[in-house]
């Protein structure tokens, strides 16, 4: 190991990342290089970090103003780390999924490609992104039943068609789902929800529901869309 490699060895010395003949060619460089004790002991915050870790199992040869101490005290993180690294890297893998499945939420109720969970109408002034974007759109309407009313603000998209669907009329308790049928029959399920015992668009709860929905199939191949219940009636019907 060459001076120029110790001197920038410290952080990968700092992770626990160099092991054999390279770790103890860095021990051996820091009883001689004051820089890197200091830098050392800078990135590896020892005070704090390697509080209740178990004693060294090796003896140390003297050396001067505490570099010995955090020699010691970086070989047992190495030890620790070695125990846990499998464990960080899940929890971190776990992290970025979460991240990224925030991403693209986030994004969907922005405007993007993906599709937005349900959304029911804001109160005053305030709207949400699918009663937002029903809004500046030219809705179709559709054909219900027992009162029911809506219709759909669609966009075609690189991965399908995108659709705001506005329903009111309806009470719950109901599971529904809005669902696009191809010219040749295929059935695609673009989003689902609940709707609460309260409903939505009828008297005590005059709010109608908005939400996004998504289908791979191309707008171009639809002949209509349905919101039906997952017990199979069927509440609106919008033709393209």
């Amino acid at each position: 190991m060459n001076a120029r490699v110790e001197h920038t060895d410290v952080g990968a010395y700092a992770l626990g990342l160099l092991d054999g003949d390279d770790q103890r060619a860095f021990e051996a460089h820091l009883s001689v290089c004051r820089s890197c004790v200091a830098e050392l002991s800078e990135l590896s915050g020892v005070a704090g970090a390697l509080t209740g870790l178990g004693p060294l199992e090796d003896d140390l040869p003297p050396s001067r103003d505490g570099e010995a101490e955090v020699i010691d005290l970086m070989r047992r993180k190495q030890r620790a780390d070695r125990r846990t690294r499998r464990g960080t890297v899940l929890i971190g893998l776990a992290a970025a999924v979460t991240l990224v499945a925030g991403g693209m939420t986030i994004g969907a109720q922005l405007g993007g490609d993906a599709a937005a969970p349900p959304v029911a109408a804001g109160h005053g002034d305030h709207q949400g992104p699918a009663e937002e974007f029903y809004a500046d759109g030219i809705p179709v309407p559709g054909v219900g039943a027992g009162g029911v009313s809506g219709g759909l603000v669609l966009e075609s998209k690189a991965w399908g068609t995108h659709a705001a669907l506005k329903l009111a009329g309806v009470k719950g308790p109901l599971e529904c789902e809005l669902v696009s049928v191809s010219r040749s029959g295929e059935r695609h399920v673009m989003t689902g929800w609940s709707v609460p015992k309260t409903g939505y668009g009828v008297p005590g709860q005059p709010e109608p529901l908005y939400m996004h929905g998504g289908s791979s199939v191309p707008l171009e191949q639809i002949d209509r869309f349905e919101v039906v219940t997952t017990d199979g009636r069927k509440l609106l019907t919008i033709d393209v």
